[in-house]
């Protein structure tokens, strides 16, 4: 069936999970919109739906992660369908299939590199031939530093004629938990690496989404370092490994703009002097992520902690003769629920609003400014050209 004569714009999937709550919850206010909520059992969506102060008449889909033709009939009713079941690769193959044969865009919140570049593999030309946008990585990985890298190679054209050929992400502050679903993905992930020693190379090569293309050698890291130009200490930033595949991803699917000499890396700053180079040298040697402390996938912090989190990167850009440009993205929420909820909510809306050739890619390619503005008008991100 066409997207146009579809019954919905959005289908939430996962819309009974902690996440999927939160942006079922941020679409509810949303006017003129065509949207429904799905997961494995009626009664709990009821429930969840009643929670969150969801009209009574919200559409409620019923499909299951285990039964492909529930979620091939959950495709053809959408335009789009949003999913928050994770990990993905345990419960996103069948769906990712059923959105590529019926034409349907998706979008996830995918931290899982390996699984990923299976995905290209499998369904990047029959995404191509159904027009099916499959959109990795919609939340806090990795749309601030995706998108924060593309409109700073705006302002660094702008500014000095080139983009930059050296770009440094650097986290200057974050408030917030990591989600369950981030460590329940990490575990899957190392899980499958052990299993099947090819993947090892998928997770450490930063070209291994870049569709082929192998780029110059980037940085690792991982170890602390002065960085004079900011002042500050910097230590190694645990979304890094995720982050930087999708930034040269999106270089790579728009005919590298920022060059095919582009070096990028992700760092904390953890400030100057003594104290600063102690708390590197901590969070170098402490895991952030992977520990019997990790909330478990469903669990996530009260609405107080996600409405006082934030953060904010700075990214920079650099040029052999020492010029720079400046730029930074900042949320107003924990990113890793308050903000990632509002992020691929308006992500999907953008997939609504917007159309675009199919193919399985990144939202920095696919959709680029046009995000940029939804998210500083609705989702509370700011974008601004810094110095």
């Amino acid at each position: 069936m066409p997207k146009d004569a579809r019954e919905f714009d959005i289908i939430v999937y996962g819309a009974t999970g902690y996440t999927g709550r939160l942006v079922a919850e941020y679409l509810k206010d949303k006017t003129g919109l065509k949207w429904a909520m799905a997961g494995r059992s009626q009664a709990k969506l009821e429930e969840v739906r009643d929670l969150i102060g969801a009209p009574s008449d919200t559409p409620l889909v019923v499909a299951d992660a285990s039964d492909p033709a529930s979620l091939d009939a959950m495709a053809k009713r959408t335009k789009v369908v949003l999913t928050t079941v994770g990990p993905y690769q345990l419960y996103g193959n069948e769906l990712v299939a059923a959105c590529v044969a019926n034409g349907t865009d998706y979008t996830d919140l995918c931290g899982e590199p390996a699984w990923m570049r299976q995905k290209i593999d499998e369904h990047n030309e029959a995404a191509k031939a159904s027009g099916a946008r499959i959109v990795f990585s919609a939340g806090f990985d990795s749309i601030p530093f995706d998108l924060g890298v593309l409109m700073l190679q705006k302002t660094a054209s702008e500014q000095h004629g080139a983009p930059a050929p050296r770009v440094k992400g650097r986290v200057r502050a974050m408030q917030g938990k990591f989600s369950g679903g981030t460590a329940a993905s990490l575990k899957a992930t190392m899980a499958a690496a052990a299993k099947d020693r090819a993947l090892i190379g998928y997770l450490t090569n930063p070209f291994s989404l870049a569709g082929g293309f192998e780029g110059p050698a980037q940085p690792a890291g991982n170890v602390p370092e002065y960085d004079e130009g900011l002042g500050s200490w910097a230590t190694s930033f645990i979304m890094a490994p995720i982050n930087t595949k999708n930034v040269h991803r999106t270089n790579a699917l728009l005919g590298h703009p920022y060059g095919t000499d582009f070096v990028y890396d992700e760092m904390m700053l953890t400030g100057p002097g003594e104290a600063g180079k102690q708390a590197a040298d901590f969070v170098a040697k402490t895991p952030m992520i992977g520990t019997a402390n990790d909330p478990k996938p469903g669990e996530g912090p009260t609405k107080e902690e996600r409405d006082t989190g934030f953060y904010d990167v700075l990214f920079v850009g650099e040029y052999p003769d020492g010029r720079r440009a400046l730029y930074s993205v900042k949320g107003d929420r924990d990113p890793g629920y308050g903000s990632t909820s509002k992020m691929i909510a308006e992500t999907a809306i953008a997939l609504v609003e917007n159309d675009g050739p199919g193919g399985v890619t990144t939202p920095g390619a696919a959709l680029g400014a046009k995000l940029v503005d939804r998210l500083q008008a609705h989702a509370g991100l700011t974008f601004a050209v810094e110095g």
